[in-house]
């Protein structure tokens, strides 16, 4: 699973509203499906340069993502490593291109149920129970301590 940043959260979040308003999505294009849109989030690239990136790879993004490799200054890499950057790793970027991550799907509204990759609704949703359950993991990370004061001292403060 992903690692929690609010980096990544609010990039999750951004994704799914620019979607809802209508921004370009088409899964079999790299620079407009699921990565490609996040990736739009994240780098502030365009589709088309993107796109242009992304063919310097071969495959889908989830091949992509397991050819990965942190050496190389590919074009690609500079993209893979974007998303590394925000705490995803190869196997969250083959979850978010398929909506498949068990532990977001068991999150959804309503339980479990498969979501379908191409249809923009559920990749909104997708997007938004994986922000929403990062943003849980990230809050339980939070260590407050116990204040020394008792709470008839802080009630004077």
């Amino acid at each position: 699973m992903a690692y929690p940043t609010i980096e990544l959260i609010e990039a999750l979040r951004k994704t799914a509203n620019q979607l809802k308003d209508g921004a370009h999505y088409a899964w079999g294009n790299h620079g407009a499906c699921n990565c490609g849109n996040l990736l739009q989030s994240v780098t502030q690239l365009t589709e088309a340069q993107i796109l242009q990136y992304a063919h310097s790879g071969i495959g889908e993004w989830t091949e992509l993502a397991e050819e990965y490799c942190g050496i190389t200054n590919a074009p690609i890499d500079l993209l893979l490593t974007e998303l590394q950057k925000i705490g995803l790793t190869p196997t969250d970027i083959h979850n978010i291109e398929y909506l498949e991550d068990k532990d977001v799907l068991k999150q959804l509204p309503g339980g479990f149920r498969w979501l379908r990759r191409n249809v923009r609704e559920d990749v909104i949703l997708y997007f938004e129970t994986f922000a929403d359950l990062l943003e849980e993991k990230l809050i339980n990370t939070i260590n407050i301590p116990e204040s020394a004061y008792t709470k008839e001292e802080l009630a004077v403060v």
